[in-house]
């Protein structure tokens, strides 16, 4: 049981302890404490008795616990078998889910649900939020489970400028990879204002792409991002360029000619890939082809196809009281975001969602069903596709198309680390790798809207969110 919680500063961020109550006896499984650690030593952080999914797909630990050393994990086992330091903070798991951290292939931390880019961009650019929002959007995704995240395009400045002050310390977030401006032939006038013109790197040779590519990394991008009206030789110029940094180059792709094109040209991830009916279900040559070369692909099934008639069904959600807790720090947010979604249904946004229903089904299914490498990817931040819930309801849309929840749950965690990003270091719970791990409150092997009920995040071994409290408020899943 938790007793008491300490608030521990990260430069402006602020972060929940918790420990066990003195005189509480041990925790569950009765662990053996071990030998105060010297002076200097690095802190400790235990997580004792919940089930642990570790990532890989094998059954659940149960009555687990997980000890972490500065920033790594450094012993995993059943409770009764780990021993705890005298100095550690311990998290009482009893009754909880323990596992790796989420990873968000596909976040826009520039955007956080609004209905109208042509609305959004210039009242947050007259009003200077820009960097306000993206802090925001990065507390939202930390707090909802991601300690890892990928920012799939906005300006430059900003994106380093977040990411680099989160790894800091000075504000909360998940580890970020930043792709700043993303490369295009085509700005997209009409569907994209002028002030988004600073997020996109317009170019027309292949010469143009590959210099594109190369003074985004030489200005410190993570990524790339490869975006529309794209031939083969502009894929080839930007991923040789990329390639010679080990830099990864995710393509947003949906038609089939697209796809083909980035496949053969050397893209690391394919992104959208249909967007779960954007595009009609591909060839079973295209299929077997991405299957056979390994490409990993990340659908972003859930932000259109299943956002749009689960909010038909429950508007309700629009008006999450977590949301305007969230919005707070910028005047207006709140009402802006809110007025933006009044008529949801006729936003521009949503103007195929008829068709994109009809396919959404196949166009997941092509993925599960073949056995293609699928990593976890949502567009948050996109219309009503808020951060705080755009993970869980992504998995929960593959999940309801035939992928196993533990399949779902890798392809968050260890898939998306090391078959996607090509970060081996996390994504699953293992000695050595980094102390990012969350608890949730359920089973989601048995019920994978458990993923929405996130109780603590630790992240680099520091708690963002603390343990579940003496006497938690029951879980329900009514609604969408």
């Amino acid at each position: 049981m938790v007793r008491r919680i300490a608030t521990i500063g990260i430069g402006a961020a602020l972060v929940l302890c918790t420990s066990l109550a003195s005189g509480g006896g041990q925790a569950a499984g009765q662990q053996k404490p071990a030998p105060a650690p010297s002076a200097g030593a690095k802190k400790h952080v235990a997580l004792v008795g919940g089930m642990l999914i570790d990532g890989y797909e094998v059954p659940p630990l149960h009555h687990a616990a997980i000890l972490i050393e500065g920033d790594k994990i450094v012993e995993v086992g059943r409770a009764g078998e780990v021993k705890i330091p005298a100095d550690a903070t311990v998290i009482d798991t009893s009754g909880r889910t323990m596992m790796p951290g989420l990873i968000e292939e596909h976040a826009h931390l520039s955007i956080l649900g609004h209905g109208e880019y042509n609305r959004w961009y210039p009242w947050i650019i007259q009003n200077g939020y820009l960097e306000r929002v993206m802090e925001i959007s990065a507390r939202q995704l930390l707090l909802a489970g991601i300690t890892t995240a990928v920012d799939l395009g906005a300006p430059l400045k900003e994106s380093l400028s977040v990411r680099d002050r989160v790894k800091k310390g000075e504000i909360p977030g998940p580890h970020l990879l930043m792709s700043g401006p993303w490369v295009t032939r085509n700005l997209g006038a009409g569907f994209y204002p002028p002030e988004m013109n600073n997020m996109q790197r317009l170019v027309d040779t292949p010469e143009e792409a590959a210099k594109a590519t190369e003074d985004l990394i030489a200005a410190g991008v993570d990524v790339i991002k490869a975006y529309v009206d794209l031939k083969p030789a502009h894929y080839k110029a930007i991923t040789d360029a990329a390639h010679k940094h080990n830099i990864r180059v995710h393509a947003h792709v949906y038609a089939e000619q697209d796809v083909r094109n980035a496949l053969e040209n050397g893209v690391d991830v394919l992104t959208h890939v249909g967007s779960a009916g954007t595009a009609p279900p591909y060839s079973e040559k295209m299929i077997t082809d991405i299957v056979n070369a390994g490409r990993p692909v990340v659908v972003t099934a859930a932000h259109r196809s299943w956002v749009f008639p689960d909010t038909v069904a429950f508007p309700e959600r629009l008006r999450d009281p977590q949301l305007k807790i969230d919005f707070a720090p910028i005047p207006g947010l709140w009402d802006e975001v809110q007025n933006s979604l009044k008529n949801f249904q006729g936003l521009y946004y949503f103007r195929r969602t008829d068709r994109e229903m009809f396919f959404r089904e196949r166009g997941v299914k092509q993925f599960i069903e073949s056995g293609a490498i699928m990593g976890m990817g949502t567009d948050s931040g996109t219309p009503m596709n808020f951060h705080t819930e755009a993970l869980w309801r992504e998995i929960k849309a593959h999940v309801d198309m035939g992928m196993s929840p533990q399949r779902a749950i890798m392809a968050a965690t260890r898939v998306n680390a090391r078959e996607v990003l090509g970060l081996p270091d996390r994504g699953t719970i293992e000695p050595g790798k980094l102390a990012d791990v969350i608890v949730v409150n359920g089973n989601p092997l048995f019920d994978i809207v458990a993923l929405s009920h996130v109780e603590v995040v630790v992240k680099d071994g520091v708690i963002y969110k603390g343990g579940p409290a003496a006497k938690p408020a029951p879980r329900t899943n009514s609604g969408q």
